[in-house]
């Protein structure tokens, strides 16, 4: 199984950076796992509606481009639908028994995503209603990866 990451904006805290590593890591065994970054686009302290929509269908074609054709895009995005870790463990295992061995999850920028992103998707999933930095959310979702293949494989992850 191949799983890609596509994310704007770099990661800058060292202990966010460190648990990525971590994951990706353990990772390993499971499935080929590749983080595809770009540059987050710049936005004015202010801008109107306009000038935001703009930055972020820039942001969001440029983020589109990077998913690799024919793989299952899956946006990480606030009004997507909330999974629990067992729920997303048996979305992945039925994508894979469904022959989609190819699996992009999607995280955008600081101001969130472009309608023409969200609709690109062939999933959306929020991992609460809360608010995290889409930094955070990196850490989460490769671990939250890792959990799916040790749940789907049977394995104690947590006690």
């Amino acid at each position: 199984m191949k799983i890609n990451i596509v994310t704007a904006g770099k990661i800058k805290e060292k202990y966010l950076t460190m648990g990525i590593a971590e994951f990706m890591k353990r990772l390993t065994p499971f499935a080929q796992v590749n983080i595809i970054e770009i540059s987050e686009e710049k936005m004015k302290d202010t801008p109107s509606e306009a000038e935001k929509q703009k930055t972020l269908t820039a942001e969001g074609e440029r983020l589109l481009k990077q998913v690799p054709a024919g793989s299952y895009l899956i946006v990480l995005d606030v009004y997507g639908q909330q999974a629990s870790s067992e729920e997303l463990a048996a979305r992945i295992d039925a994508l894979c028994l469904d022959g989609k061995s190819n699996i992009t999850f999607l995280i955008g920028g600081a101001f969130g995503l472009s309608s023409e992103v969200r609709a690109a998707a062939a999933e959306k999933l929020s991992f609460s209603r809360m608010t995290f930095t889409h930094q955070m959310v990196r850490l989460l979702l490769v671990e939250q990866i890792y959990r799916a293949f040790k749940i789907n494989r049977g394995e104690k992850y947590h006690w």
